[in-house]
């Protein structure tokens, strides 16, 4: 296991689920809803979302 590859797809995964959940929340309030997330949940959400995101991006072989 190269352990630089994986710390370098962990630290993308970790960077571009914010950017994916204030797409989603910008969406939401474009069509009308608000949201008042705390930092907790903001927490959650952003290290599940970043494990959807390192899931989706395994090769498969």
């Amino acid at each position: 296991m190269d352990f630089k590859k994986s710390i370098i797809h962990l630290a993308i995964c970790l960077v571009v689920s914010p950017i994916i959940i204030y797409i989603f929340i910008l969406i939401a309030k474009l069509a009308g809803s608000t949201y008042d997330m705390t930092h907790g949940e903001t927490f959650i959400i952003w290290l599940l979302m970043a494990i959807l995101i390192s899931r989706s991006m395994i090769k498969k072989a």
